[in-house]
């Protein structure tokens, strides 16, 4: 088990490491982050078998050398196999002197029920006998058919999170899009269960377990205020401090951004104070980190983009390079997180890391052309 998390220090000096191929823009200062890199590497997809755990240990073993100190993980990714990947190579990275703890920043996400792919009992069985007979989990707990989020189930999750990371301590420990509640629960229902969830996530930073938290979403924070599915972020900051105090631990977002869907920064759906702002606005101005998800969405942007994405973007051989940099170039937008399971997407992306983002003033052409 490897103890401690990411500090200041720790990511301060991996940046000071990395400086001969990499720009300091690429480093994002944020207090309980410290300097977290401009692109993260993302571990959701693959099968889940031995291969792919050997291609993504290569992958953030190579990822980490060149520049990258941000990995994205979920308990339920790959049937928890994805955790354990990370884990091992942390392990080895620490073990061997490449890395220390104290540079990486690892988060992973709680809320779905996932399944073990160690297990060789059928999902049923697995799901009764891992959580409804030790109680760990009540049927009426359960919305959608896969997602939980109470107190008891949550400290559940991160314990196994932190066991298949060997981790003492999780960076950041999301909510796994909350907003799946909202399918069955009226809101005020949904505001209580979140303010219950906040608690033991306080209880868990108070002790040591997690670093910062947050939310993991896909659609909450994209919608328009009066969608069924809608959050408001300035709502569960407020539930934050409700149950953590001013110096509560809610201080991460991670939401989809990219060409193609580029709600948080376009659509003004947030409502902060008597403003209307957007996502990627309202974080800033309530002290929230904004780590993009589906960078590339998932692949669909590495090949074919217009033209114009090329004339605006120079110096990038691929798409998959001009959609990095527009989303890590994004005013607002701290880490661009992308799956890479090969050492050669490593590469691919590591030269867009080698470049400083964009000015504003070159972004803002490119955004009224796109």
């Amino acid at each position: 088990m490897l103890t401690g998390r990411a500090t200041n220090a720790g990511t301060e000096r991996y940046a000071a490491r990395c400086a001969p191929s990499v720009p300091v823009e690429h480093f994002r200062p944020f207090g309980p982050l410290g300097l977290p890199s401009s692109l993260g590497l993302g571990t959701y997809l693959g099968a889940e078998d031995a291969a792919t755990d050997a291609l993504y240990r290569r992958a953030i073993t190579r990822a980490v050398e060149r520049g990258f100190n941000v990995i994205d993980t979920a308990v339920n990714y790959r049937h928890q196999r994805s955790e354990r990947a990370v884990g091992a190579t942390l392990g080895d990275l620490v073990g061997r002197g490449t890395l220390q703890r104290d540079e990486v920043v690892v988060a992973t996400k709680g809320g779905y029920i996932p399944l073990d792919a160690e297990s060789t009992l059928d999902p049923r069985t697995y799901f009764t006998e891992t959580y409804l007979r030790p109680g760990i989990i009540r049927p009426d707990d359960v919305v959608a058919g896969a997602h939980c989020m109470t107190p008891r189930y949550l400290q559940d999750q991160l314990g196994r999170s932190c066991a298949n990371l060997g981790l003492e301590t999780v960076d950041v420990y999301y909510l796994h899009n909350p907003e799946t509640q909202l399918q069955e629960v009226e809101r005020e229902e949904f505001l209580t269960r979140i303010r219950d969830a906040f608690q033991a996530l306080e209880q868990a930073a108070r002790e040591g377990k997690i670093g910062c938290y947050g939310t993991a979403t896909w659609n909450g924070y994209r919608q328009p205020p009066d969608a069924p599915d809608y959050l408001s972020l300035e709502e569960l900051v407020t539930a934050a401090r409700a149950v953590g105090g001013p110096d509560h631990h809610f201080k991460v977002i991670q939401l989809p951004y990219n060409l193609a869907m580029p709600e948080a920064f376009t659509r003004a759906n947030q409502r902060v104070g008597t403003q209307t702002v957007t996502t990627v606005e309202a974080a800033r101005r309530l002290g929230v980190y904004v780590m993009a998800s589906a960078s590339v969405y998932q692949g669909q942007l590495t090949r074919n983009l217009p033209p114009v994405v090329a004339q605006y973007l120079p110096g990038f051989t691929t798409d998959a390079q001009r959609a990095l940099q527009f989303v890590r170039s994004t005013p607002g937008i701290g880490t661009a997180l992308v799956g890479m399971k090969s050492v050669a997407h490593v590469e691919e992306n590591a030269a867009v890391a080698a470049t400083s983002p964009m000015p504003w003033k070159q972004f803002g052409r490119l955004f009224t052309q796109a």
